[in-house]
């Protein structure tokens, strides 16, 4: 009997101390990636968005999206929005 609570104690402290442990690698991960997606965002914005308009006659392609499905209306109203990328 003895042994056995203490096998059970055991089992209750490793999952409770890995859940824990969980939790912080759970978080860290969130803070780095949003770290990185803050870093790969300016990195598009500021270096690759005006080098490849300086490539491509001065297009700005923050304001550019690629159509997908134009909308489509009947009797003025929209029944189907428009879908695009950008």
């Amino acid at each position: 009997m003895q042994v056995k609570k203490v096998e059970i104690k055991l089992i209750r402290e490793f999952t409770a101390s890995t859940i824990k442990g969980n939790m912080i690698y759970i978080a860290t991960g969130v803070i780095i990636g949003d770290a990185f997606n803050k870093v790969a965002d300016v990195l598009v914005e500021k270096v690759m968005l005006p080098a490849l308009s300086l490539l491509t006659d001065g297009i700005n392609w923050q304001t550019k999206k690629i159509i997908l499905r134009e909308a489509i209306s009947q009797n003025r109203k929209k029944t189907i929005e428009q879908v695009a990328i950008g």
